[in-house]
């Protein structure tokens, strides 16, 4: 196991997470829901850094930093559980620079904490290997050990049943990434959810599974801000090759072919709703 001497590291980047399609099938009896996903990532999203230290520190900047808690957080839930997997002591100062809106169904926390795992992995010369690291962090939350992986898979049971899919057709498209800058609660967007089993994923690649799927969460996110339906709406008109609401939102998503379609698509985007944040990355 590790030795707690601090290594040189660089910045490590907490992708950002979009579900090409969300089928919530049942909930079950222990309150979480199980679930047929189709995770993928962008190049993009918040980063994180590390300096050492003699206790565990978390400093929280960029443009959505603030009034995140900087004690009572996932980044120091997952700095602690490594260290006491580790038997080491829980001591880096972690620096979150946060670009990506919170509470916005992209990620998020999840995927701070899922850097963090990585990060400290290196930096406390742990070296755990990638999957290890993913079953480690299941207790931290339902999407963060897709989130340790950050690779295209197939998410079964409550989203920790991973199976990686290496998708050439998919890797590198551009993504469009729009959020009407509210954040919305996803457990009770769980709560709202009508119960109904639309069936499973079905077969085929990712991308024909993806457009024949859906996200069962729309209707109850659509219903709790209807600025989501706006979005969807504004996107259906860009020509993309797939559009959806990710995760619970209100962060809603669509893909091109190259590059100038989504640029294209965001400018056009922002212009009819100035109000809006939007990102462009690709697929990882």
């Amino acid at each position: 196991m590790g030795n707690a001497r601090p290594q040189a590291v660089g910045w490590e980047t907490a992708y950002a997470k979009i579900n090409l399609a969300l089928h919530v099938r049942r909930q079950l009896p222990n309150g979480y829901h199980e679930i047929e996903t189709i995770f993928a990532f962008l190049d993009r999203g918040d980063r994180l850094r590390v300096q050492p230290s003699d206790c565990l520190q978390l400093t929280i900047d960029g443009p959505f930093g603030a009034g995140l808690d900087q004690e009572d957080n996932l980044v120091t839930d997952a700095a602690k559980l490594l260290a006491t997997h580790a038997n080491i002591p829980a001591a880096a100062h972690i620096i979150l620079e946060k670009n990506l809106p919170v509470s916005s169904g992209i990620g998020g926390g999840s995927a701070d904490a899922a850097a963090t795992l990585r990060l400290l992995n290196k930096f406390w010369d742990i070296n755990l290997p990638l999957r290890e690291l993913a079953s480690l962090s299941a207790s931290l939350g339902a999407d963060v050990p897709a989130c340790v992986i950050s690779q295209t898979c197939l998410g079964t049971g409550i989203g920790q049943d991973l199976v990686s899919v290496d998708d050439l057709a998919l890797r590198g498209m551009r993504v469009l990434l729009v959020n009407p800058r509210v954040a919305i609660s996803t457990a009770q967007i769980f709560r709202d959810w009508d119960g109904v089993d639309g069936g499973s994923l079905g077969d085929g690649d990712i991308l024909s599974m993806s457009s024949k799927g859906r996200n069962d969460l729309e209707r109850p996110a659509i219903a709790q801000l209807p600025l989501i339906k706006d979005i969807l709406d504004k996107l259906s008109q860009t020509d993309p090759v797939l559009h959806r609401m990710s995760g619970s939102g209100a962060t809603c998503f669509a893909l091109f072919d190259d590059t100038e379609a989504a640029d294209i698509a965001q400018f056009k985007l922002l212009q009819a709703m100035p109000e809006a944040w939007a990102l462009t990355g690709e697929i990882r």
